[in-house]
């Protein structure tokens, strides 16, 4: 991925440090931010030095998403960030921490301002809302500073934001992340294989505290289990095989069980299996959960129509259906540039 680069209306270099009342004040800036449906893979895996990480594999979602919109206040000092709606401290604190980070970049002055947000990412289900609102927010202030920021600075500041953060910085290639760290521990290849989601709520759609939840296990047995389940899931994306990405994620969703309890889990595996669905896939921090079909197999939408019913009839609220997956130089892939962050494996900057 490129490194930051100026604003096409800034003139001063981002790396450069002219002295503060020669450049401009910042002015309003905007961003936006994807957010996600949960993980298909998430455990403790080995990084290239041989050391346990936690780490993650999400499943994209083009929406719902957050806007962000930064109001400098010129000679407010700079950690004055005020947000609307209150309660967003993770989105204060990144505003603040990009505001440190921009005004050195571009020399322009370091004030507070305003920050509002705007969207429907539910909060508390797994989603991603709070990264999802610390991007938005890091981009308006970014923008507001006349820069686009890499992905690698924007994930270091989420994750001195909210202690780990969700790799919504990038675009929809599945790459292993270490949440915890904000790098790529592997990139799995370039595209999902194709999916068709029914998603749906476990635990009545209950929030769920996710640094409460306790770090996974690094013992021995651990990491093997996590070491299968990447190497099948490497397969499962080179390979296109909607099926065994399927048998990944119900046996990492299955693993979860023994933090999360969701009641209903193993009833959700039984309504895959009798509707021709090749898995399910659950957020490991939340509730928010899918029933994946393979969309190649003759009969996709009957098939989900019957997982909706299922749902109903077992009383698990449904939430949308939506495709995933595929050639991502296709117009139906999720591999399509967010936002203008594409990025490439040798470009990245979070490895």
């Amino acid at each position: 991925m490129t490194t930051s680069t100026s604003h096409p209306h800034s003139h001063p270099h981002p790396h450069s440090h002219p002295h503060p009342h020669s450049s401009p004040a910042p002015t309003p800036g905007t961003g936006h931010a994807p957010s996600h449906h949960g993980e298909l893979l998430q455990g403790v895996f080995l990084d290239t030095d041989g050391r346990p990480r936690a780490g993650l594999v999400t499943l994209p979602v083009d929406a719902p998403g957050t806007r962000a919109d930064f109001t400098p206040r010129p000679a407010t000092p700079p950690d004055a960030v005020a947000v609307v709606p209150g309660g967003r401290t993770k989105a204060a604190r990144a505003a603040r921490f990009a505001v440190a980070l921009c005004a050195e970049r571009t020399g322009r002055p370091a004030c507070g301002g305003t920050l509002r947000l705007a969207g429907g990412v539910p909060l508390g289900l797994g989603m991603g809302s709070s990264t999802s609102d610390v991007l938005a927010s890091v981009r308006a202030v970014a923008d507001a500073y006349g820069l686009r920021l890499d992905a690698g600075a924007t994930a270091r500041l989420a994750v001195r934001a909210e202690r780990a953060s969700d790799p919504l910085m990038l675009d929809a290639r599945p790459v292993l992340f270490a949440q915890r760290e904000g790098r790529v521990l592997e990139v799995l290849g370039a595209a999902l294989p194709p999916l068709l989601v029914v998603g749906c709520l476990l635990g009545g759609g209950a929030a769920v505290d996710t640094l409460g939840l306790p770090a996974p296990a690094a013992t021995g047995a651990e990491l093997r289990a996590y070491a299968r389940l990447r190497e099948q899931l490497r397969r499962a994306v080179a390979d296109g095989d909607a099926a065994l990405l399927g048998r990944v994620a119900t046996a990492s969703a299955r693993r979860a069980q023994h933090v999360l309890r969701h009641q209903e889990f193993e009833g959700l595996v039984a309504l895959a299996r009798r509707t021709g669905a090749v898995g399910v896939q659950i957020s490991h921090s939340g509730s928010v959960a899918g029933v994946l079909h393979d969309p190649a197999v003759p009969g996709v939408e009957a098939r989900a129509d019957d997982t909706r019913r299922a749902l109903d009839a077992r009383r698990i609220p449904y939430t949308r259906t939506f495709t995933v997956g595929g050639d991502p130089n296709s117009p139906r892939g999720t591999a399509s540039p967010r936002d203008g962050y594409f990025w490439t494996p040798k470009g990245c900057s979070l490895h």
